[in-house]
């Protein structure tokens, strides 16, 4: 569920209204949404209980009047709850975002099947790896150099992607794949459902390491740099990934992913948002619409909130991009958001 348009109230205790912002409480020190909404249930009828911020130790209840929210201010607020194991709870009135505020800080929805987003040419596969050989990977890459950017590490095998010009130079081959992955390269020749993967000749691989707390900014991969099939293995934590089409057909030719800077260039834009849970071991493949028309995102977080659930993100995330890089124009079906179709200033 989405953060409501409620927010905690500057200075004071807020002026008086049906919605009131908890701290010490929520699903990060224990406590559901249900044991929430069943204690404040008491002072009246509650409409809904949602997270406050990411933290998962915040949450808005939302009362239908005033009246309900006075009296559980008055009884819960700096004292102990015993139908909440004793917890001290700090309560204040919460205040209304303006709606262009609760736009942006709102998330969508977070699913955990790609077919839950229905968006075409989204496939993700829980446990397409085994533990040990998560291990393996792990250590393999280790073994080697890695390449800092600002927030991040990564390696490039194949051909080395330019954040700077965001494509490659298919002129400079830095040799095969390396053979420890040669086993993830024949299990996508077999990919469910897909008929296509068998034919992907795969010749290009970028891995990215990823600090706690680090995400990736908005962005199609060039469509001039790479054909239909993107898979990305993640491995050591897990993450959210938030997809986004533009609803004017805007396509930001200035991309913004080589970077690891946030989003608020893209906050006077009007755009869909969906979003999935990729676990860690789990495959994702972008083909199709989802390859060539939705921006794909990871939010900066330290901790997701999953189906009313905190997920605390590990010290590190490592994924392992897989691509074909493209010889020639893209002749796609999406040309506003295809470089090789669209002109731009």
């Amino acid at each position: 569920m989405g953060l409501p348009r409620f927010e905690r109230p500057k200075g004071g205790g807020g002026e008086p209204s049906p919605n009131l912002y908890v701290a010490n409480c929520g699903p990060a020190v224990g406590i559901s949404h249900d044991e929430i909404r069943s204690v404040f249930g008491v002072f009246g009828p509650v409409k809904g209980v949602y997270a406050a911020d990411e933290s998962g130790a915040r949450v808005v209840v939302c009362f239908d009047g005033e009246v309900s929210a006075r009296a559980a201010l008055e009884a819960l607020n700096g004292r102990p709850c015993p139908d909440l194991g004793g917890r001290s709870l700090h309560v204040r009135y919460s205040v209304e975002r303006p709606v262009c505020q609760a736009n942006l800080n709102d998330s969508p929805p977070v699913h955990t099947y790609a077919s839950e987003l229905k968006i075409p040419g989204l496939y993700l596969l829980h446990d397409f790896i085994s533990p040990g050989e998560e291990k393996e990977l792990l250590a393999a890459v280790d073994d080697r150099p890695w390449n800092s950017l600002a927030k991040r590490r990564v390696q490039h095998y194949g051909y080395e992607f330019r954040y700077d010009t965001r494509n490659v130079d298919a002129n400079r081959h830095m040799g095969e794949l390396p053979p420890f992955v040669s086993f993830i390269l024949e299990r996508i020749s077999s990919f469910p459902g897909l008929p296509c993967a068998s034919n992907a000749s795969l010749d290009q691989l970028t891995v990215n390491e990823y600090p706690v707390g680090v995400g990736l900014s908005p962005h199609i991969d060039t469509h001039s740099a790479f054909e239909d099939l993107i898979f990305s293995l993640s491995l050591a934590g897990p993450c959210i990934m938030e997809f986004r089409r533009f609803l004017e057909g805007a396509w930001l030719y200035k991309d913004v992913s080589g970077t690891d800077g946030n989003v608020d260039s893209l906050e006077n834009s009007k755009f869909l948002r969906k979003a999935i849970y990729l676990p860690p071991r789990s495959m994702l493949l972008l083909s199709a619409e989802a390859r060539y028309a939705w921006h794909h995102y990871i939010p900066h977080h330290k901790i997701d909130i999953v189906m009313d659930k905190v997920i605390k993100r590990s010290s590190r995330r490592v994924s392992f991009t897989f691509r074909k890089v493209r010889t020639g124009p893209c002749r796609c079906e999406f040309p506003l958001y295809c470089d090789s179709q669209s002109k731009h200033d």
